[in-house]
């Protein structure tokens, strides 16, 4: 980032041609770019329909202005945003004339930057902004305004409040050894790490929940040709996403379908049908299905259960990935439909019967629940300071309980503590910030 004390400016308003094009200014020269883009500076907070004119006076565009005086802004400085009209051309203009007359093009996620550094927002509400824009469903939406509301900020704080009040106690045992009595052995801390244990294990359930609402799921489907791939494809879309045909090996490329489950953005892929003699188009198709699955969170296997062999499934799935065996055309045999076992459902992609257990079967490999209004967005980053913080914790509590050391207990809060703060942004490196940032819109 240039230097946080220059004036920017930038597109709030995804490029093409809309309705409506907004360009935001934001910093200590926003009052006299106003004065001469508009005339005259509006009424803080006040809707004003006004001509934006360039530095020789010309028109460029006719709209809304608003104006919001620092500090009562979104980036904590003195804020001008301009409503026009959508088109590229009139957007790049006024930048163009904003730019001219002191301001510089803001870079990617700046905007939000300077709210963080004027504590508008903290790290976490800030990539919560990103979070609801790309949201997949709508209940990924409603847990990233309830990040950016400060929900799982919150929680992270009222953690590291419990650890405050444990480095207390420990630290104030370890200050007064002459006393008669043993505070390392008190009851009182004896349950408030146990506390702070239940803590930390609710919290970092809620976050990898988060997480997966945040990132969505990956699934490919792989089998043999003509077992039903595309057709269990269209049934969990809702939609003829794929050609469906008797003709095995109709599917010569992966395709792509995003459903919400429940809440969760599952990604789908179709691939094309493994088998040992393919034609050359084929066989290309079979090279890309072996790539989608290095990438895959879950595979579903399918079979067809009116056939007496249904082959091993194959050996290059990744390790790790967990693999349902899909058993399709149920209809055509004597079997139910419905879970069979842990790792196999029987379904009829016909019919729909089963689909229940394998929509279920999705949200089990996820680990997915839907929460409701407790829901919040997070990331990965999130997870793994969560796990080190805990981690920390945990040491902490045995060297207390195995060797009496109070001492080793305290730093070990005292780290724990720290890392809970690179989540919020209470402790952060440029570094970190450079990174999270860098991800934002230009004009965000």
């Amino acid at each position: 980032m240039t230097s946080d004390r220059d004036t920017i400016v930038a597109a709030a308003t995804p490029p093409g041609t809309g309705g409506i094009g907004i360009v935001r200014i934001s910093g200590d020269r926003t009052e006299r770019i106003a004065r001469r883009m508009l005339g005259s500076l509006p009424e803080p907070r006040t809707a004003t329909y006004r001509t934006f004119r360039d530095m020789e006076g010309e028109r460029l565009d006719a709209g809304i202005a608003l104006y919001f005086p620092a500090p009562a802004s979104f980036t904590g400085e003195s804020v001008l945003e301009l409503q026009g009209h959508g088109g590229p051309v009139v957007i790049s203009l006024l930048v163009d004339a904003a730019i001219g007359m002191g301001a510089r093009q803001a870079a990617p996620g700046e905007f939000s930057q300077r709210a963080f550094l004027n504590d508008k927002l903290d790290l976490i509400q800030a990539e919560a902004i990103v979070d609801l824009i790309g949201s997949g469903t709508a209940q990924a939406a409603r847990a990233a305004l309830r990040s950016l509301s400060g929900t799982f900020s919150s929680a992270v704080n009222a953690l590291a409040e419990q650890l405050v009040r444990l480095r207390l106690h420990v630290e104030a045992a370890i200050d007064f050894p002459e006393e008669e009595i043993d505070f390392l052995s008190d009851e009182r801390l004896l349950s408030r790490l146990e506390e702070c244990a239940a803590a930390f294990e609710a919290l970092i359930d809620d976050t990898r929940q988060g997480r997966v609402l945040r990132d969505g799921y990956q699934v490919v489907i792989v089998g043999k040709p003509n077992a039903g791939k595309s057709s269990l494809l269209n049934l969990l879309s809702g939609e003829e996403a794929a050609i469906v045909t008797e003709v095995a090996g109709t599917t010569r490329d992966i395709l792509r379908e995003q459903i919400d489950l429940d809440g969760l953005a599952v990604e789908l892929i179709d691939t094309a049908g493994l088998r040992d003699d393919p034609d050359r188009v084929e066989k290309e198709g079979i090279r890309r299905a072996r790539k989608a699955l290095e990438s895959a969170d879950a595979v579903l296997w399918i079979q067809d259960a009116s056939e007496d062999d249904h082959g091993a499934i194959d050996e290059d799935i990744p390790a790790g990935i967990p693999v349902t065996v899909v058993r399709n055309k149920v209809d055509l045999t004597d079997e139910a439909a419905g879970q069979r076992g842990d790792e196999t459902i029987n379904l009829s992609a016909r019919s729909g019967a089963g689909i229940d257990a394998l929509r279920r079967r999705i949200r089990t490999l996820a680990g997915y629940e839907n929460r409701g209004e407790g829901a919040f967005t997070a990331r990965r980053r999130h997870l793994v300071a969560l796990n080190r913080a805990a981690q920390h914790f945990r040491a902490g509590r045995a060297a207390l309980e195995e060797t009496r050391a109070g001492e080793l207990l305290a730093e070990e809060l005292r780290l724990s503590q720290q890392v809970l703060g690179e989540i919020t942004g209470a402790v952060s490196s440029d570094d970190l910030l450079g990174r999270i940032f860098s991800e934002f819109c230009i004009g965000k």
